[in-house]
């Protein structure tokens, strides 16, 4: 008894509208963001992502990396009508669609409007249906729970997909690479390889306690999706309570020129994930963890909602002075809560579970 969840994730969204409003684009090497001295990368088209062009990625370091890299300007409100068409076509096949941004979601068509039995054809169709209604391609995993589904998604990129049935999973994850396990980035990945932690299968061989001692809390989640455990529904009108990013600096600083350079960094990100979620807070909040690993947050609210970089930015630097540092800075976040989405809806958790 068990679900079919799929998650279907546009190719390259943002630098692909780019290229099918601008045709003079398609084929070139396109970042959307920033390119000056202080920008960031939003998105990169997969002609830029072949020179090791990322989003997160400053711009300097893009362009070095590809000369002849072009940055557009994002459209936020462009990407956002497009996103409602293709939700669409989501809510056409199933009301159980948990969107984690403009350009991916997961859907539970275990029990779909179509009567379609397999999740595979599904899919399939939605893939077609978003092409030809905007040109633009999409990928899709398939499996029995979100996790799975997550992973499959990146397999056939661009523009595929692929099914896990339940008989493939423990064979799947025993021999995937433990970096490409959906949640576990860089330096987790880093301190598993010192383990001896290198496949699943690998990570498969150790203990529950074991797991634990060494990742903490994450080490039981650790424990269980290696098994294909991952029983979080696909939740309906998923209320977002706040947005933040946070950077562990490869150095401590203690020049605070150095601090606030990355500080700017931190907030143009946070400004586009708030806007890519298409909301706004008034609650901002700094969170820096020292050298000693002693962690302090400082939070300020104003009377109006803030998306703006610029705005957040001066909160932040008035947040990072408003009492003196008081060791080398390892880390520093900033997150908006207390948002403009509605807060009155409750999200829906309902899980459905048929053969697969």
């Amino acid at each position: 008894m068990i679900r079919k969840i799929i998650h279907i994730d546009m190719d390259a969204f943002y630098a692909s509208v780019e290229q099918l409003d601008f045709p003079e684009l398609k084929g070139k090497p396109i970042a959307v963001g920033g390119g000056g001295d202080r920008g960031v990368v939003a998105a990169a088209s997969y002609e830029a992502r072949k020179f090791g062009v990322r989003s997160a990625m400053s711009g300097v370091l893009a362009r070095k990396n590809c000369p002849e890299l072009i940055f557009v300007k994002p459209r936020f409100q462009r990407y956002k009508e497009i996103s409602q068409q293709i939700r669409t076509i989501f809510y056409e096949y199933t009301d159980y669609v948990e969107p984690l941004s403009l350009d991916e979601a997961f859907l539970d068509v275990t029990q779909n409007k179509m009567g379609n039995p397999s999740a595979t054809l599904i899919a399939e169709e939605i893939r077609n249906k978003i092409w030809n209604q905007t040109q633009l391609t999409a990928s899709a995993g398939i499996s029995i729970n979100k996790f799975l589904a997550k992973i499959a998604s990146d397999f056939n990129k661009p523009n595929g997909q692929k099914t896990i049935k339940p008989a493939e999973i423990l064979p799947f994850l025993e021999s995937l690479e433990i970096k490409k396990f959906f949640g576990i980035g860089k330096k987790t990945a880093d301190k598993m390889y010192h383990l001896g932690i290198f496949t699943g299968s690998d990570l498969k061989s150790k203990s529950q306690d074991f797991l634990e001692k060494h990742f903490g809390r994450s080490g039981l989640d650790y424990y269980h999706i290696v098994r294909g455990i991952h029983n979080s529904p696909v939740r309906p009108n998923r209320t977002i309570k706040s947005i933040g990013t946070e950077r562990t600096f490869e150095e401590n600083l203690s020049s605070e020129i150095f601090i606030l350079e990355k500080l700017e960094y931190i907030v143009e990100d946070l400004s586009f994930r708030l806007k890519k979620q298409n909301v706004a807070g008034k609650t901002i909040t700094l969170k820096i963890k020292y050298s000693d690993f002693v962690q302090q947050t400082r939070s300020h609210t104003v009377p109006y909602y803030l998306s703006d970089k610029e705005l957040l930015l001066d909160i932040a630097r008035n947040l990072l002075f408003q009492s003196k540092l008081k060791e080398s800075v390892r880390l520093i976040g900033v997150s908006v809560s207390n948002l403009n989405s509605d807060q009155k809806k409750k999200p829906i958790a309902v899980q459905l579970r048929f053969d697969f």
